[in-house]
C-alpha cells in the first residue's frame, strides 16, 4: 500500500477525505505524516477496591469480564493543567483531535513519535484505523523512566498517524463492519475505552472456544 505524502495529506484535506478537529497546524505536518496532540481525557486502571473485608489490592488490572467503566476511573483536565504519569505507571491516553475517514480507499495506522519514546514514554502501539473512521483516538502511555514522574500536557504532539491507500475502496457498511458488529470506537463523539465483544468475551471466559468456532465459523 502506498503512503502519502505531505502534499497528498493536504489535497485530501482540501477536499474533504480527511478531516481533523480541531485542524492539524504547520508544526503537525511531517513530510508522510501527521503528528497528533495529546488529548485533555485520561483513563486510569483502578488498583484497590473498598468492600465489606477493607481496602483491598486489584491484582488483576483488566478483567474482561468487567465492564470498562468499573476498572477505570477517568481524568478530564482542563486547559492549562497537566497530567504526571506515576513510575511504572499504565494508563489510557486519547487524541486531541477528533478524525473523520471519508475516503473509501484511505485507511492510516498510528505510531508513536520517537522524542515520545526517548522521555521514557512506551507508546506500544500500531494501531489501526479503518476507512470511515470517525471519532477521537485512544492509546496505552506507560512509564518506563525508572523512578521518574513524567508529566505530559493536553495539546503536546503526542503520536503520529500515516495515512494509506488501500488496493481497492471498500463501502462505508464494510468499513463499519467488525467481525460480526459495527465497530466499537468509530461515530462516537467523546473519548471512550470499551472492552470487546460482550458475545465472544462471554464464550472465551467460560473456555467454550469449539462453540465460538462453532457458532461463529466463515461458513454460517
Amino acid at each position: 500500500m502506498a503512503v502519502l505524502t505531505r502534499p497528498e495529506i493536504l489535497q485530501a484535506m482540501q477536499h474533504g477525505l480527511i478531516d481533523f478537529d480541531p485542524m492539524v497546524d504547520q508544526f503537525q505536518l511531517q513530510p508522510h505524516a501527521v503528528d497528533l496532540r495529546l488529548g485533555f481525557h485520561f483513563f486510569i486502571p483502578r488498583n484497590w477496591a473498598l468492600d465489606k473485608t477493607g481496602r483491598r489490592a486489584i491484582t488483576v488490572s483488566i478483567d474482561e469480564t468487567i465492564s470498562a467503566q468499573e476498572q477505570f476511573d477517568e481524568v478530564c483536565l482542563k486547559p492549562g493543567q497537566f497530567f504526571e504519569i506515576l513510575p511504572n505507571e499504565f494508563v489510557i491516553a486519547t487524541s486531541l483531535e477528533h478524525i473523520e475517514m471519508r475516503a473509501p480507499n484511505l485507511m492510516a495506522v498510528l505510531f508513536p513519535r520517537t522524542s515520545t519514546n526517548r522521555r521514557g514514554i512506551d507508546l506500544s502501539l500500531s494501531g489501526i484505523i479503518d476507512a470511515g473512521y470517525k471519532g477521537h483516538l485512544i492509546f496505552p502511555m506507560k512509564n518506563e523512566a525508572g523512578n521518574q514522574v513524567l508529566r505530559v500536557y493536553p495539546g503536546e504532539r503526542i503520536c503520529q498517524i500515516l495515512f494509506q491507500e488501500l488496493s481497492s475502496p471498500i463501502t462505508e457498511e464494510e468499513a463499519c463492519l467488525h467481525g460480526l458488529s459495527k465497530a466499537k470506537y468509530s461515530g462516537i463523539s467523546s473519548p471512550t475505552f470499551q472492552l470487546d465483544k460482550e458475545e465472544e468475551r462471554r464464550l472465551l471466559i467460560q473456555g467454550r472456544m469449539d462453540e465460538l468456532k462453532k457458532q461463529f465459523g466463515l461458513s454460517n
